[in-house]
């Protein structure tokens, strides 16, 4: 491995604050894989992410795709990038941190107070960091959210009595960026979730997770709703559910405010929590969509429809032909990057309604499009089950004739 890569890989750690990759467990990698996912479009997968951090025997150089990755999540445009970046640094010293920045002499009484601050601030950052022994048994974690609307409080229950240190957090997801810093005296903590979901919410002590759960937060019925930070634009049920289907127009995107170039919304639709979970073992889904917005820079058209399960999503994508390379495919555990594979099935003529369908048959998930099977992923490991539905338009879209089944039995249907 060369030094440039092993400095990359040192600001990753810093980035991520999970102390020394020396004593990273499964669990870091498997933060570490969504989190670059989330923020750079690609999946590296954790058996990758361990030979680069030493877990597994490896003596060869990444791939070029896998070097741009780490860099993108690093901060730098891409390998090369952080590659000039890097070497600029090192002509003027900037990475020589052992190095004297000076030669000038100071009074000892100076030197003292200066290193007495460093020891301090030190073991302070040890106590507060340290992994500390703790015994899952001490400790107690639940939630209950406020109501069945979005946005949704919930309120999180905790007790740390018996924990040896302070630094005691609650993570609302698996999204480490959610994590907050709670009061180990006190016994509840509140939330707000501006998007509905199903989450894993943890509890740590130090770096420890002690308790976990699952949480849901469900919608009552359908939800519309367009992406916007730091809360979303929640639609009034009336503009966008017809008799016959999901559907929000240009026009009453305006009256928002919101404007559609140069860059489009997103328009979402969820219904979560409404409906007997479904094994991904035994099902079977279809429903008819349609991107009814191609101008300017939305001329890719991406959609998603997502099947919200109680573990990672089923995430089926669609776009015009000509951008699927801008796509990506999961089933669970398998992510598939349109960079890197041939999703070209997954390309359409948004001009007319899309059949999507998708189904559990000898041990694989099965994606179809418009009649034709187009790809198809292995089961998870684990049995996991859908609890909700989701649909993504970059733009606007419609929606009609969903169908959710276990085996050959109807659990769900709409317009």
């Amino acid at each position: 491995m060369t030094q440039q890569l092993e400095n990359l890989l040192k600001q990753i750690e810093l980035k991520l604050d999970r102390g020394e990759s020396s004593t990273w467990q499964g669990r870091d990698f498997e933060n570490l894989n969504e989190r670059i996912l989330k923020e750079t479009g690609i999946s590296l997968s954790e058996s990758t992410l361990r030979r680069l951090w030493g877990k597994v025997e490896y003596h060869h150089m990444p791939s070029t795709t896998t070097l741009d990755t780490l860099a993108k999540f690093a901060g730098y445009q891409d390998w090369r990038h952080y590659q000039k970046s890097s070497a600029q640094k090192e002509s003027t010293g900037e990475t020589s941190v052992s190095a004297p920045a000076s030669r000038r002499h100071f009074p000892a009484k100076v030197v003292w107070s200066v290193a007495a601050c460093v020891v301090i601030g030190s073991l302070s950052l040890f106590v507060m960091n340290r992994d500390v022994r703790v015994d899952a048994i001490d400790y107690s974690f639940s939630s209950e959210p406020v109501t069945r609307d979005i946005p949704n409080s919930v309120i999180f229950k905790y007790d740390v009595t018996a924990s040896p240190t302070d630094s005691v957090f609650i993570q609302q997801s698996w999204d480490e960026r959610t994590r907050v810093r709670v009061e180990k005296a006190r016994h509840t903590y509140t939330s707000v979730y501006y998007e509905p979901g199903f989450y894993q919410a943890k509890l740590l002590v130090g770096r420890n997770v002690v308790k976990e759960h699952p949480l849901m937060v469900g919608t009552n019925g359908w939800l519309g709703m367009i992406d916007n930070k730091p809360v979303p634009v929640y639609l009034p049920r009336e503009e966008y559910q017809g008799s016959d289907r999901l559907q929000v127009t240009q026009e009453d995107i305006a009256t928002k405010n919101i404007t559609m170039q140069p860059t489009p919304c997103v328009v979402k639709y969820y219904n979560i929590g409404n409906f007997k979970p479904v094994p991904v073992s035994e099902f079977s889904f279809a429903s008819k969509v349609r991107n009814d917005y191609s101008s300017g820079s939305s001329a890719c058209q991406i959609s998603y429809i997502i099947l919200v399960t109680d573990g990672a999503p089923i995430m089926i994508p669609l776009s015009a032909r000509g951008c699927v390379s801008e796509i990506f495919l999961r089933g669970v555990d398998t992510v598939i990057m349109g960079k890197q594979e041939d999703l070209s099935g997954f390309g359409v003529d948004f001009s007319n309604w899309v059949d999507v369908a998708c189904k559990s048959a000898g041990g694989q998930i099965k994606y179809t499009v418009n009649g034709k099977e187009v790809y198809s992923l292995p089961l998870p490991a684990k049995p996991v089950h859908i609890v909700g539905l989701g649909y993504y338009f970059m733009g606007t879209g419609s929606v009609k004739e969903i169908r959710l089944s276990e085996s050959d039995r109807s659990v769900f249907a709409d317009f």
